[in-house]
């Protein structure tokens, strides 16, 4: 492990004070907290800045500035206006990328070579393609006539702004997660509520000043908060202003969205956890799969609800794949994640370490064996790569999610068991099924009830791709044009042919 240095500046936009607390943005309006709360680095445990935390009074105003310029301003209807600002946006990301790629280091512990992927420069694109998506979609689709009663009718649908969104993310990719909900939104012409996740405030913030400073997005269109409670939101979640609610987080938490938003009937996406399979089929080439799985685990820690934390292994080859998967886990390098060569990072908080050391200390005791990891790692939040074999997949470790660099290996009796096993999960957001018949794999993973599955290492994950889960995994899919949709409401027509 590298050695851990002082955590250096945060980037700070023109917008940050001095003190290096930043500001959120309602009704157009860079504006303080009476309160703030402080961010820390996961890499080192110090405070890199602080927050404001946003009253519910503040989550209030937010919504009226929303709701006042989806009712009043051409923003729901203006398409041109619309794909501008989302240029404007994407042009004031790609300006300002080093300095948000040192900010997320910071805020997040997420190493330099995930900024380069999933961390930031692969959701940039989310708004350039929303942008591209706006300029062709048609949001008239053309039903023809029919006939009733003696008489010729013409209809149509029309695809409309669903009002005001209000978008909550998690802490884990927040560039990420934030902009997979923001682009769509206002590419739809809906006006949004951004509440950024109380451990990565900062990135999320940032995004607010580029907002503010460097596009022509009407004044109440983006609203971003931040908070250190749950009270903000809440007044979001219930709000009856508030016509759609877009949520990335745990199950337990989507469960209580849902529950609050029922009072208002509103429209709920939810993007929960996961506990996704990867299925090796006994024709596959071990020492590939083994590279894939360990290094997939170890991924941001294991910080990624798409993750795939359970290695489903053929019986006869389970020890086999156990011995190559610890000695590729052996050569994971984890430390500061300023530096390029570290591949994994710390886990966010000392709340969530505790958290995953519990999860690993009870599975030995339920009869799993620790191979390798189970460690934790100072200063900072680290945890080292963690391999148990021989898992009961009905074991508490193989059915919840853990959110840490931890990879349980499972074995399975025959192709029907693997596929039994996969499927025995209140969750369903991803997996992958490895083969040396990209046929047979594919049959397998048809069978698997997921959102997303890879196939011999394919990777879905893309703007134009939808994302999203079965099961307790969540509702509805971001990114493509799915992702679009999830934000426009159908209107029908008709009129009287003459």
């Amino acid at each position: 492990m590298g050695t851990q240095r002082d955590a250096g500046p945060v980037a700070a936009g023109s917008a940050a004070h001095a003190n290096g607390t930043r500001r959120l943005l309602i009704g157009g309006r860079l504006v303080e907290a009476e309160r703030t709360y402080p961010s820390l680095n996961p890499a080192t445990g110090k405070v890199i800045g602080h927050a404001p935390d946003a009253a519910p009074a503040q989550a209030e105003a937010a919504v009226a500035a929303a709701r006042r310029a989806f009712d009043t301003t051409a923003w729901p209807t203006d398409v041109d206006l619309r794909v501008r600002c989302l240029e404007q946006l994407y042009d004031a990301l790609v300006e300002h990328k080093e300095e948000l790629r040192e900010l997320t280091i910071a805020d997040t512990g997420s190493p330099r070579i995930v900024t380069h992927g999933a961390g930031l420069d692969e959701p940039l694109e989310i708004v350039r393609y929303y942008a591209g998506l706006l300029r062709e979609h048609s949001f008239t689709e053309d039903l023809g006539e029919n006939e009733v009663r003696g008489r010729r009718n013409r209809r149509w649908v029309e695809k409309e702004a669903a009002g005001v969104v209000a978008a909550i993310t998690a802490y884990n990719y927040p560039n990420q997660l934030a902009l997979a909900k923001l682009a769509p939104a206002l590419a739809a012409g809906c006006t949004v509520v951004l509440k950024g996740a109380p451990d990565t405030p900062l990135v999320t913030l940032a995004l607010a000043e580029l907002i503010a400073e460097h596009t022509d997005i009407p004044a109440g269109v983006v609203n971003v908060l931040t908070s250190a409670g749950a009270a903000t939101g809440e007044v979001l979640t219930t709000h009856p202003d508030v016509d759609v609610v877009t949520f990335t987080g745990s199950t337990a938490t989507g469960r209580k969205i849902m529950a609050a938003a029922s009072g208002t009937v509103k429209r709920v996406f939810l993007e929960l956890g996961g506990k996704s399979a990867m299925v090796v089929l006994d024709d596959a080439d071990l020492d590939l799969t083994a590279m894939a799985a360990a290094f997939t685990i170890c991924s941001h820690a294991g910080q990624g609800c798409a993750i795939t934390s359970r290695l489903l292994v053929q019986r006869g080859q389970h020890d086999a794949m156990v011995e190559r998967v610890a000695a590729q886990l052996a050569g994971v390098r984890y430390g500061d994640p300023r530096d390029a060569n570290t591949y994994m990072g710390p886990l966010i908080s000392e709340r969530q370490r505790e958290k995953v050391d519990g999860m690993v200390r009870r599975a030995v005791e339920g009869g799993a064996k620790l191979v390798t990891g189970g460690e934790k790692v100072d200063p900072g939040f680290f945890y080292t790569p963690t391999l148990l074999s021989g898992v009961d997949p009905d074991s508490e470790i193989a059915q919840e999610e853990v959110f840490g660099p931890v990879l349980a290996v499972i074995p399975y009796d025959d192709e029907d068991d693997a596929v039994r096993i996969a499927n025995n999960s209140a969750y369903g957001l991803s997996g992958a099924v490895h083969s040396a018949s990209e046929a047979r794999a594919i049959a397998v993973a048809r069978r698997i009830r997921t959102g997303t599955l890879s196939i011999n290492g394919g990777n879905y994950f893309a703007p134009d791709v939808p994302f999203g889960g079965f099961k307790q995994s969540g509702i509805g899919r971001e990114m493509g044009v799915a992702g679009l949709d999830e934000f426009l409401e159908r209107k029908a027509f008709a009129t009287i042919v003459p």
